[in-house]
């Protein structure tokens, strides 16, 4: 039988999250990952991918930082190898790998970092031979001058003695035995300095010969002023090789030291680059973190399978294995029925395996001990086996293996036989499977075993959803009815010809036509249902967009009407206080021309003046008077002023609909459709206006002041006096005052700020500045 990972393509899963790691033990890794059947350890891989998107993809902490894989460079240099540049350059990646995971991880003080934080606590790394490599080696096969100072040394005496040599060499290229030299350059033979001497001048040159120039022409000679010289620089390279030596096995000496930290410095690093490959794999796939439960129950929401196409597959919610043990899932081929079962497998191992799954908010999955699969033809011809036998082998393996805390997936049970026997087979490996009390998905299309799925007890029907209008599957599982196959249906509707669907169609039994007739029409019956429903939630949906607009608006409509309300109480009180001081004035010029011994024609004509002048200043309350009368019907039009009475305002008329006995009325910003009856019309008359006779010995008119004195008053008696002062000055429609409290304690001074925060007349306020106060003031703007 195929191992569930493969049959359940976990190993696709897995080896697409892999792709994401750096290291190549991490990729090693995770692709090989074997699920948890324990809970505590299921719940412990899902905590660490969690806190790995957290770091990576919130917090923005690094990923691991790579280094070249280590071969058997350690265990070597532990047995006293010296290892190359190369090898010891990879350890030190190792070492700066190690050491920069766990600074990321401790870089940020978040609580939800727990996991991460235990997982890299081991982590063991040494700086100092850290940077004593990558100082001392400056490439694969180079180390740095200065990585000894004997070494610093000797390359010194090497770059002086080159440059004596090819000075002497160089007076032979400038002076007389220029005309023995075949070219005018200095050139190396086995890592000595020659010249290239003309063959038949070869005598005139003394020295060492070591080579000749495949033409014959021409031999390389070795000056014997030069030649000691030479000797020497040998002897440098050797004493500089031996240095070399001495530097590389010091350090490889200090690498084997570190052999047994190191291995297991790459052994969590692996496991933290796997971690971070997973949260990186889950972002993009739009993953979330499903709830772990002990109970057995596999409930997705909106699940969608990681190897579908993200923007183009249905979103799929199953439940098995609280109130049912055994979904059996019917309907249309190439509904979906496959890929729902695989998904619910494959779900479960993925979240066994440290990884979230493709579905929404709400999923829950627990961890089987094992799960069981016999999806798509099995057939082996290497095993002699057909696809019936091979199903049959796979049935067998999962009867002797499968228990309570297993989950098994079962696509087509009894099928490539004779369908009576096949849908025999399939209803009693059902019934055995559920009197162990195992959970799982079956798929069928046998009517037999969809009715016994209706009796069973722990079994429940499921269907694809079908639309037999477009022959399109619509992928969407309904639970608690079977699906029917319709498969003569579509057959019909891909034109096959209608006298062989009526014949396919007399060969069924009755009983086969009647169920089948009872189900596709149960199913026809709960799509319109879902569609009316869809269509009235729609609605509801709707209308409640709309309520919560007129709330607003009526919200709105409130607070227009108060501010209307504020600002015409204060417009009257100031047209009243305005016109009595206009009177008070003109009284008073009265009274000093009546002051007179003598009055002239003049001095009466100019009281009777100021008197006409004053009868046109009284209050309002001395004005013409208004009457309401309720509106007429047949009277009302356009454009009249009317009083909304239940909403005590004012408003013009903008329509009226006599039938309806309704006007649509202007108020403000706002438009109100009201009844007729609801309105009234203002209607003034004349009354007879009393004269008005010139008084004298008037009392002189109040000058309110613009400053209050509230130092030595208590808190309360402070705001009393505070809140009659700015009624005073907003009547006299002040726009600026001042307000005396005090130094002190600063608790008066607080206590009136403090109110003058939450009037609706104060515009703002503000300490005085010098020359007004400073802190013993606050000067107020009113509205």
């Amino acid at each position: 039988m195929k191992d569930s990972r493969e049959s359940l393509e976990l190993d696709k899963i897995l080896h697409a999250a892999a792709s994401y790691a750096v290291l190549e033990g991490g990729r090693e890794l995770l692709s090989s990952f074997t699920p948890t059947a324990d809970i505590a350890e299921a719940r412990r891989l899902l905590d660490l991918t969690e806190e790995a998107d957290l770091l990576l993809l919130t917090l923005g902490a690094g990923r691991v930082l790579y280094f070249p894989p280590q071969g058997d460079a350690l265990e070597r240099a532990q047995k006293g190898a010296t290892l190359s540049c190369t090898e010891l350059l990879s350890a030190a990646a190792l070492l700066r790998s190690a050491r920069a995971c766990f600074s990321s991880v401790r870089s940020f003080a978040d609580e939800r970092i727990v996991r991460l934080k235990e997982l890299t606590e081991y982590l063991i790394f040494d700086r100092d031979l850290e940077e004593d490599i990558t100082g001392k080696i400056v490439g694969e096969n180079e180390l740095q001058d200065h990585a000894s100072e004997k070494l610093f040394t000797i390359r010194r005496e090497i770059r002086l003695l080159n440059e004596r040599i090819r000075a002497r060499l160089q007076e032979y290229l400038a002076g007389s035995e220029r005309k023995y030299l075949q070219d005018e350059l200095i050139t190396m033979r086995g890592d000595r300095y020659v010249l290239p001497v003309k063959v038949e001048y070869k005598r005139a040159v003394r020295g060492l010969i070591h080579d000749r120039s495949q033409s014959g022409q021409t031999v390389f000679i070795e000056p014997e002023e030069v030649l000691e010289m030479n000797n020497e620089l040998m002897t440098l390279r050797l004493d500089e090789e031996q240095e070399i030596a001495r530097i590389l096995a010091e350090l490889s000496h200090r690498v084997g030291a570190h052999r047994e930290a190191l291995e297991r410095d790459m052994d969590i690093l692996f496991e933290v680059d796997s971690f971070y490959a997973r949260a990186e794999y889950c972002h993009r796939m739009r993953c979330v973190r499903p709830v772990l439960n002990g109970k057995g129950i596999v409930h997705i929401v909106k699940g969608r399978h990681p190897l579908l196409d993200q923007k183009r597959a249905v979103p799929v919610s199953v439940s098995v294995g609280e109130s049912y043990r055994f979904l059996l899932i019917s309907g249309a081929n190439t509904g979906g029925k496959t890929v729902t079962l695989k998904m619910c497998g494959l779900f479960c191992l993925m979240a066994a395996c440290g990884l979230f799954v493709p579905a929404a908010e709400g999923t829950s999955l627990p961890v089987f001990d094992k799960v069981f699969c016999d999806v798509g033809d099995s057939q082996s011809i290497e095993e002699n086996l057909s696809t019936f036998s091979s199903h049959v082998v796979n049935l067998k393996y999962i009867l002797e293996h499968a228990g309570e805390k297993s989950f098994v997936l079962i696509d087509e049970p009894g099928g490539g036989t004779d369908p009576e026997e096949g849908q025999a087979l399939a209803r009693a490996v059902l019934k055995a499977l559920l009197e162990r009390g195992t959970r799982g998905i079956v798929t069928t299309h046998y009517s037999a075993l969809k009715e016994y799925a209706f009796s069973a007890e722990g079994a429940e029907n499921g269907c694809m959803e079908f639309d037999s209008e477009s022959l399109k599957p619509l992928f969407r599982l309904k639970i608690g009815m079977p699906g029917a196959s319709n498969a003569l249906f579509i057959c019909s509707k891909l034109g096959l010809p209608e006298e062989v669907i009526a014949e396919a169609r007399r060969h069924l039994s009755a009983g086969a036509q009647a169920f089948d007739h009872t189900v596709r029409a149960a199913e026809e019956s709960r799509i319109k249902a879902d569609a009316v429903r869809e269509e009235a939630e729609r609605i509801r949906s709707e209308w409640q967009e709309k309520l919560t607009a007129l709330e607003k608006e009526e919200a709105a409509f409130q607070k227009e009407k108060e501010k209307f309300l504020l600002t015409s109480r204060a417009e009257a009180r100031r047209v009243i206080l305005s016109r009595t001081a206009e009177a008070e004035e003109l009284v008073a010029e009265i009274e000093e021309i009546f002051k007179k011994e003598q009055l002239s024609e003049a001095d009466l004509i100019r009281a009777r003046t100021l008197r006409n002048q004053m009868e046109r200043s009284l209050p309002a309350e001395e004005e013409e008077k208004v009457r309401l009368e309720p509106a007429d019907p047949e009277k009302l039009k356009a454009g009249d002023k009317v009083l909304i009475k239940s909403l005590n305002t004012e408003g013009a008329v903008l329509s009226v609909n006599k039938n309806k006995g309704e006007a649509q009325v202007q108020s403000g910003v706002m438009q109100v459709r009201c009844k007729i009856s609801d309105l009234f019309l203002a209607r003034r008359h004349e009354e007879k206006k009393e004269r008005v006779e010139v008084v004298k010995n008037l009392q002189e008119r109040a000058v309110v002041p613009r400053e209050v004195n509230l130092i030595g008053l208590s808190a309360a008696e402070a705001l009393e006096e505070l809140n009659d002062f700015l009624d005073s000055a907003v009547l006299n429609n002040f726009d600026e005052v001042r307000i005396v409290h005090g130094m002190g304690t600063g608790k008066l001074r607080a206590a009136v700020q403090n109110a003058l925060r939450k009037d609706k007349r104060v515009k703002e306020f503000r300490l005085g500045k010098y020359g007004e106060g400073e802190s013993g003031v606050t000067i107020c703007k009113l509205n």
